[in-house]
């Protein structure tokens, strides 16, 4: 099958689950196409176990397999998702809150991957699978930082105040990146290599401070470009531009893309509307990132229902996911009681902030794809498993019942 079949097929599926949804007002968009895809992917399966053949299980399989989920999300969509998230990010209140977005997205990344990591290697004896330390402070790496493209589809879905918004936005919007330097760090240990202080703390540097400086450069100079003419087609593709040629260069020098991207939104949106954006450009401009944004994360979710069919559990996996879905919720809430109690003490915090923070803290498609690409050693399987289990979880029960967790303990 070529690619631009696949990408029909995709695309096709994607429009006709959202036009069920949005017509049987079932769920909210997103996560609508993630639980319409994963039923439509566990029925299949049934029904290959019961009547085999009835479906074409092999072929469906090999369709979905031709899709390069790593691929796909870390090096395609990601970089339009977190631009398009960074471009309306509230800037002046994203510095008011700096240290507590910083403490979540560094130390806390850290102390939740040591509490995962941790516990895992402790229980998987008794849980009947074999993870050595190393592989189980690996999976802590992946699934402890929130998925920016996650927590912002459900963040337009319910209303919280603007402070808490503004921690919310910031953390995930950074995380990831100290995530996946610390992912790459592990995953060196695990195969031989040695995890020396020094080294991760000069990996960090060069990802994280030179991925920022590489978003604000291109996206100083994006903004100039912008400034100097009033065109809104020639500014859309500026900013396209911007966002494809950053990530591009970000992977050239082995910087981090994704912090890159958000710098360079950040600043676009924060500055443009100030000086150099009209406000006909600002509505195509703003409107065309918000359709990319609707677009690329309808797929995605859908993709992530899919993907079920090429990711077979074996029964002794179970309990394994069934201890990871309540351990990552309480290293998440260690992670994040940390740095508000401790800044609590010199500045107020909103009403219900740790336990919104808490359960608001989503998992996504960035952690299945680095799931995904972990070499195979004996752990991925379980690994997989464990990730997959975690991501369904928090997308469907989490994300469903955020509202109601904000009416409760925000007033």
């Amino acid at each position: 099958m070529s690619q631009f079949e696949l990408v029909a097929i995709l695309l096709v599926l994607t429009a006709t689950f959202s036009w069920v949804n949005f017509r049987l007002a079932l769920l909210p968009h997103t996560i609508g196409l993630l639980v319409m895809g994963l039923g439509a992917s566990l029925v299949v399966i049934a029904a290959e176990t019961l009547v085999p053949g009835l479906f074409n299980y092999e072929n469906l399989n090999r369709i979905v397999r031709q899709v390069d989920f790593e691929g796909t999300v870390l090096d395609g969509m990601l970089a339009f998702l977190l631009f398009a998230g960074a471009l309306n990010v509230d800037v002046m209140g994203l510095r008011s809150r700096a240290f507590t977005i910083g403490a979540m997205a560094t130390i806390g990344v850290v102390v939740s991957t040591a509490i995962i990591g941790l516990v895992v290697w402790a229980a998987a004896d008794l849980l009947g699978v074999s993870i050595s330390l190393p592989w189980a402070l690996v999976f802590g790496a992946l699934i402890s930082p929130t998925d920016p493209v996650a927590v912002l589809a459900t963040l337009k879905e319910v209303k919280v105040s603007k402070d808490l918004q503004t921690v919310m936005t910031g953390e995930t919007l950074f995380n990831d990146g100290v995530g996946v330097v610390l992912f790459a760090v592990l995953v060196d240990a695990a195969l031989g290599g040695t995890l020396d202080g020094l080294e991760v703390g000069r990996m960090f540097l060069i990802e994280a401070v030179g991925g920022a400086a590489l978003g604000a450069v291109t996206g100083y100079v994006a903004y100039r470009a912008m400034r100097a003419i009033d065109d809104y087609s020639i500014e859309v593709l500026i900013s396209l531009a911007l966002v494809v040629g950053t990530y591009a260069i970000a992977s050239r020098l082995g910087v981090s893309g994704p912090l890159a991207v958000v710098v360079a939104g950040l600043l676009v949106g924060s500055r443009g509307p100030r000086d150099a954006l009209s406000d006909q450009t600002q509505r195509y401009l703003f409107g065309f990132w918000t359709l990319i944004d609707e677009m690329l994360n309808s797929i995605l979710f859908l993709l992530i229902g899919l993907e079920v069919l090429v990711l077979r559990f074996e029964p002794a996996f179970g309990w394994l996911m069934a201890l990871a879905v309540p351990l990552v919720l309480v290293a998440r809430l260690a992670a994040v009681s940390g740095p508000v109690l401790l800044l609590g003490l010199f500045r107020k915090f909103a009403r219900g902030t740790i336990p919104v923070l808490t359960w608001g803290g989503l998992r996504g498609g960035i952690s299945v794809a680095l799931a995904l690409s972990l070499p195979e050693v004996p752990e991925k399987s379980e690994l997989l498993a464990a990730t997959y289990a975690v991501v369904v979880f928090t997308l469907i029960v989490q994300g469903l019942s955020l509202r109601a967790v904000i009416k409760r303990v925000v007033k």
